[in-house]
Parts: structure tokens; C-alpha cells; sequence
């Protein structure tokens, strides 16, 4: 990966992240940490887009599977990834970061309904663009969000933060002897059955030969750590 040739980065991060020390909900401390690091790299003259999901406040799959209707419990969850998004533009623009909120459901009082000509408008003006409501069709995750959006966007880089320094061979936080991979392609990923992101997304970065950088969003300088070093990520092309 040419770092020179990124200009345009897709950072998802999900909603379990925004909790915090907590089990559920938002934490205000965890907001302004990750404003802070989205800051930096903004102020290198990245532009940047980001997807968050909903998980700390409601997970339509899980839901579902105790007895709602799916496509309700998917469309709750989409409105979970308003509220994420809502709450970490209040915490960049405490920050004077110039931020909008482009939503796939229309809910104008919070967020200006998501056109792609728009929000590359946005990207290219030196905003950063929070992308929620998902697809806004139900049966696909944030992930397959992220990755769509990505594409629509034109990014040059899809970035999953999540509690781990990249994509190991097995449970770090159970195995000692667990393997990071400093570089995969998508088909081993597939064939692997790595949980990375799920099959849609991974498949659609396939297909628009859209590489995947997989770090840990909790370390110190973390987004700038993983773009410039492979000793902080998993690449995956």
C-alpha cells in the first residue's frame, strides 16, 4: 500500500466502540477520544468519510432472533447508527472540525438526506462526512454500509477500527500463540472465513479492488500509526 496515493479515506467504526468502559449506550470520554484522533488525520489534509454502527444501542439480528420481525428490528438498528453519528458530530464540532451528518433515511432535523454528488461536494470542501441509517434497506449490516459507501465516494481506502492491532489466525484475547497477518488478499480472507467484515462487504472490496486497512482505533495516534506502518494493521488486497 502506496500511502502517497491515499487522499480519501472510509473509516468505519463500530458502535460498540462509542461505549466505552460501558456495556451499552454512549460514553462521552470515548467520543472525544476518537474525535480527537479522526482530528489529526483530518488536519493532515486527509479527507474523510466515516460509518458507525449501532450495536451499543440495538442490534436488529439479535433481536430478531428472539422473536421481532427483521426488517423492524434492522430498521431500529439503523436508527441507532443516526444517533451514534449525531453524538460524534457534536464531539468533532466541539473540536472546529466542519462535520455533516448525510443520513440513507430521510430525518432532516438531524442529518441532510445522503446523495453521493453531495457528499463528495462535502469531502472535496474539507468537511468530514458521517454516513448513517446504513444502506437504508434492511438485510445488510454496517459493514456492507461502510463498503458501499466507500465505493460511491471514490475512497482509496476502506479503514475497520476495532479492539485489535489487525486480523489474526485465531482469538488474540484467548490464544497467546495467536498470528497477526501483516498482509492478506481478499480471496484468503474468504477461504479462511476471517471475521473481518462480513462476506457482502469483503466481496464487494473484491470486486472494486477496494483494499481493507484493519487496526486497532484504541492505541495512542492509532489512525496515523496504522496508515503509515504495517506494524500497526493488516492490509487486505
Amino acid at each position: 500500500m502506496n500511502k502517497n496515493n491515499i487522499k480519501r479515506l472510509l473509516l468505519k467504526i463500530s458502535g460498540e466502540m462509542l461505549s466505552g468502559t460501558q456495556d451499552f449506550g454512549l460514553d462521552p470520554k470515548a467520543l472525544e477520544i476518537y474525535a480527537n484522533k479522526i482530528k489529526e488525520v483530518h488536519k493532515k489534509g486527509y479527507e474523510i468519510g466515516i460509518v458507525i454502527g449501532g450495536g451499543n444501542i440495538f442490534r436488529g439480528m439479535s433481536v430478531a432472533a428472539k422473536g421481532m420481525d427483521r426488517v423492524a428490528g434492522d430498521y431500529l438498528g439503523m436508527l441507532a447508527t443516526i444517533m451514534n453519528s449525531v453524538a460524534l458530530q457534536a464531539s468533532l464540532e466541539k473540536l472546529e472540525c466542519e462535520t455533516r451528518v448525510m443520513s440513507a433515511i430521510t430525518i432532516t432535523q438531524l442529518a441532510e438526506p445522503y446523495i453521493r454528488r453531495k457528499a463528495s461536494r462535502h469531502l472535496e470542501k474539507g468537511r468530514i462526512v458521517i454516513m448513517a441509517g446504513g444502506t437504508g434497506n434492511p438485510y445488510f449490516t454496517t459493514d456492507t454500509a461502510a463498503v458501499l459507501r466507500g465505493i460511491e465516494i471514490n475512497a482509496d481506502l476502506i479503514m475497520k477500527g476495532t479492539k485489535v492491532d489487525g486480523v489474526y489466525d485465531k482469538d488474540p484475547k484467548q490464544f497467546t500463540d495467536a498470528n497477526r497477518f501483516k498482509k492478506l488478499s481478499y480471496k484468503e480472507v474468504i477461504d479462511k472465513e476471517l471475521r473481518v467484515m462480513d462476506l457482502t462487504a469483503v466481496t464487494l472490496c473484491k470486486e472494486n479492488k477496494l483494499p481493507i486497512l484493519v487496526f486497532n482505533l484504541e492505541e495512542e495516534n492509532s489512525i496515523n500509526n496504522a496508515l503509515n506502518s504495517s506494524e500497526y494493521a493488516t492490509i487486505i488486497s
